[in-house]
Order: structure tokens, then sequence, then C-alpha cells
């Protein structure tokens, strides 16, 4: 399968790092990316909800909600008993890969359309709805009556953090504009492909940086970085295929089990549990399971959707 050419900025990204090149992005650049993404990927699929909303989305969203509400569950046994992971740091790392990485998604998208290969243009609503099932299992695990966390301000930062506001608001601006959206599509559609290269170079060069934050639980975390997105990304493609999903659609599932969060969750995380140790959950996450999946992991969720699709 030929790599895709905005997986090739990524790969300079961390030779780059590897080289300790002084190349850097302005915090502002990188913030402005990460908004461009949400905002874009949002109206595509405002857009195209307006068209398919119908019963049949309405039981997809409720299959998808219980595929959020799993795959913390799985994630965190692993953690806590083979990984001996404090109580909560394993939660906290559960809730992260029950979680899903906008960036990873973006880079599958990318990866389909330039193989032309269709999806379900409405799949942006899942990205959303995704955050927060893995969030309140991770808190549900280390819940304690005595608990002092500020449900009020856990809260907002739940429903309230930019991910969430940015895309959520950005299906509404979709769904109520319909075909005005054309106006603003040169920005948001037509240089997608250009800002997300330039994002995943910023991402390379973040991933290198993250590996030496692995230390001692380097051997486990890297294990589990790469087992996870693999049992999520097969669950996805199987949960995908008996939805009735197209190939492309259950390989974006296939995405979501298998990606981890690195922008939402730890804002969250860090507000409901600031005993753990933070630094596991981005290592992981950013060193490991980003590189996996943009490099390996995606082309190998296609294939797999393709087998199941063909009734192998």
């Amino acid at each position: 399968m030929q790599l895709d050419i905005v997986i090739a900025f990524f790969i300079l990204g961390v030779v780059a790092r590897a080289l300790r090149s002084p190349l850097s992005f302005p915090p502002a650049l990188y913030q402005f990316l990460t908004i461009f993404l949400m905002l874009a990927i949002g109206l595509k699929g405002g857009v195209a909800l307006a068209t398919h909303a119908n019963p049949d989305l309405l039981k997809q969203t409720v299959a998808v909600l219980g595929f959020g509400l799993l795959l913390p569950l799985l994630a965190y046994p692993l953690l806590r008993h083979i990984g001996r992971l404090a109580r909560a740091d394993s939660a906290s790392v559960a809730a992260h890969y029950g979680s899903v990485s906008v960036g990873t998604y973006a880079v599958a998208v990318a990866v389909l359309e330039a193989q032309q290969v269709p999806y379900e243009p409405y799949f942006p609503l899942f990205v959303v709805l995704l955050e927060v099932p893995a969030i309140l299992v991770g808190l549900a695990l280390v819940q304690r009556k005595n608990s002092q966390t500020n449900l009020k301000k856990l809260g907002h930062e739940l429903f309230c953090n930019q991910g969430m506001v940015l895309m959520m608001g950005a299906l509404a601006i979709g769904y109520w504009a319909g075909d005005r959206v054309n106006s603003v599509t040169p920005l948001f559609q037509d240089l997608f492909h250009g800002m997300l290269a330039l994002f995943l170079l910023e991402m390379g060069m973040s991933a290198a940086s993250r590996f030496g934050d692995l230390k001692k639980n380097a051997t486990f975390l890297s294990t589990f970085g790469v087992f996870m997105p693999l049992l999520g990304g097969a669950l996805g493609a199987l949960l995908g295929t008996w939805m009735g999903l197209t190939i492309g659609g259950a390989t974006l599932l296939a995405v979501l089990g298998a990606s981890a969060s690195y922008i939402a969750v730890p804002a969250v995380m860090r507000q409901a549990l600031p005993e753990a140790n933070h630094g596991l959950s981005i290592a992981a996450s950013l060193g490991i399971t980003f590189p996996f999946n943009v490099m390996v992991g995606i082309p190998l969720y296609l294939l797999m959707s393709q087998w199941l699709g063909s009734g192998v």
C-alpha cells in the first residue's frame, strides 16, 4: 500500500527531532492548526448530518456510544493487573484510550479520500460523541465516597472543552447552513490536506520528543500502546461491519476505536484526577499509539475492514 503524502510529513517531523534539528512550531500555529482541523471536520459532518439524519443513524449512535463505554473497561484491567499501574494512573490511561484522537481521524479520512474509498460522511458526529463515555468510565473506576472532585468544574471541562465546543459547534453550523457552507469551502475543504500536513509535521516532532517520557514503564506501555489500538481497531471494524457500514465507514470506526486522546481528555483528567501521573497517558498515546496508527494502523484497519466486508 502506497504511503500517503500527509503521513510522509509526520515521518519528516520524527526524523527532524531524531537529528536534533532546531526546527520548531510557534505554539500559536499548533493551536491554529488544531482549531482548523476540528472546525473543518465538524462542518463537513454537519452538512452530511442534515442529509442523512434518520432512525438508522440513531441506532448507530447508540451502538457507537456502547462501544465508547466498552473500550476503557477493556483497557483498565490490562493497565491495573498486568501493568501494575496505580489505580488512578490506570483509570486515566484507560480514559485516554477509550476516547478518540481527532488528528488520527483526520489522517484516516485523508487516506480514504486519496484511495477513493467511500465512507459515511456523518462520521464527525461519532468523533464528538466518543469524547464523553470514556471519561465518565475513567472517573467511575476511581470514584470514592469522600471524593473532593468539583463536579461543576469537572462538568465544564467535560462538555465545554475546546474539542467539544468547536466540533459540536461546527456540526451545528454545518447542519443549519446546508449549501451555504460553500462560501467557506475554499478555506475549510480545499486547504484541509495542506493544513493536515503541517499538523502532522508538528505531531511527528512532538511524538519523537515523548519517547523519553516512558522511562521505567517503557516495556509495558510500549506493548500496551500497540496492543490496545489493535484490539480497539479489530472491535471497531467488526462493529462497523455488523452495523452495515461501508468499508470506509468500518475503517473509520476501527480508527476511532484504535486511537487515543491527547487533547480533550488530558484537560479533564488533570482536573478530575490530580493524583494521577498524566505524563504516562500522554507519553503512551502520543509517543507510541499515534505514530503506530499513522504509519501502520490505518492501512491495517482498512485491510481488516475490506476482509470483513468481503464476507470471508
